[in-house]
């Protein structure tokens, strides 16, 4: 079994390609290297399935030999970099979506989307089954991921209906563990970065808004799921757990044993008040659901964040 997997040197991509390869799979990776890091495919080299092809998935490429299943992660998928390369993600939604989905069709492939949470905007339904179609501002700062991702989605369905592509959409929602980088911009790597290092833990408004943080291993294993089941519609893939952000920010500090302050800045334009998946069909169709609570996550990412600050 062989498959492909675009952004494959991210956060996500290398530890979903460590998974298909400890299952037994060929993998051949691509990755440009915009966000992702070099540093985190290291693990992946004990591998002798491994391949990688450096390559913008946005332009067109011809990838020889078969393969089982196409697996499109690539794209900036942080705050900081989705903001700062609003055309490349633009790109990777749109255009590496099409180039990613024609290799699927050539080869036979089973195609599987990385969508996300983001696609529900600022919701007005808490928490957010499937069936919600989103509130999202088309033209915001955001709009060059949630739509992006948006647009994913509606050609990958494309591709099933016309081309009777088989295919497979997840919905992520905040993922965290090992193998971030530490000034991504994520909730989880900012706070323990800032609180490592005695700096203030930067909270946006009054940190009533809410997240659900979903570990990188449980993460894993229900796309790993949803890739092996035979199901087409969107399926979220997160923790159903919600936590005030300033919640968070009180976790990180206990498990870090810090004396960090937090610090209130202005709220993000479009930054959601809400954020949560409904997992029933997750269950009931994957059998999956997160095992690792955010403590848990959290006192595992410690270790790893430390030793980036200390190199």
């Amino acid at each position: 079994m062989r498959v492909l997997i675009t952004g494959v040197a991210g956060f996500l991509g290398s530890h979903l390609a460590e998974r298909f390869l400890g299952e037994g799979y060929e993998v051949l990776g691509i990755d440009n290297f915009i966000t992702g890091s070099r540093s985190t495919l290291e693990i992946l080299k004990g591998y002798a399935g491994f391949t990688l092809i450096e390559h913008d998935i946005s332009e067109p490429i011809f990838v020889d030999g078969d393969l089982n299943g196409v697996l499109h992660f690539a794209s900036p998928a942080s705050p900081v970099d989705y903001l700062n390369l609003p055309i490349e993600t633009l790109k990777a939604g749109g255009l590496g979506t099409h180039n990613s989905l024609g290799i699927a069709l050539a080869k036979g492939a089973t195609f599987l989307l990385a969508s996300t949470s983001e696609v529900y905007g600022d919701p007005q339904v808490n928490p957010q089954p499937e069936t919600y179609w989103g509130h999202v501002n088309p033209i915001g700062i955001r709009s060059v991921y949630d739509e992006a991702k948006r647009f994913a989605e509606a050609m990958t369905m494309a591709y099933h209906r016309y081309h009777k592509l088989d295919t497979r959409i997840v919905r992520i929602f905040n993922t965290y563990g090992p193998r971030m980088r530490p000034h991504d911009g994520r909730v989880i790597s900012n706070f323990i970065v800032q609180a490592l290092r005695g700096e203030s833990l930067t909270i946006y408004g009054e940190g009533s808004q809410t997240r659900s943080f979903c570990y990188v291993d449980d993460e894993v294993d229900g796309i790993f799921r949803l890739y092996n089941s035979d199901h087409i519609q969107p399926i979220n893939i997160g923790n159903p757990t919600e936590y005030s952000i300033r919640d968070v920010a009180q976790i990180v500090l206990e498990e870090t044993g810090s004396s960090s302050p937090m610090e209130s800045h202005p709220l993000p334009e479009d930054d959601p008040r809400v954020r949560q998946p409904d997992i029933s069909n997750a269950r009931g169709i994957l059998g999956w659901e997160p095992e690792v609570s955010l403590r848990d996550g959290v006192q595992r990412t410690i270790p790893f964040l430390r030793a980036q600050l200390e190199t």
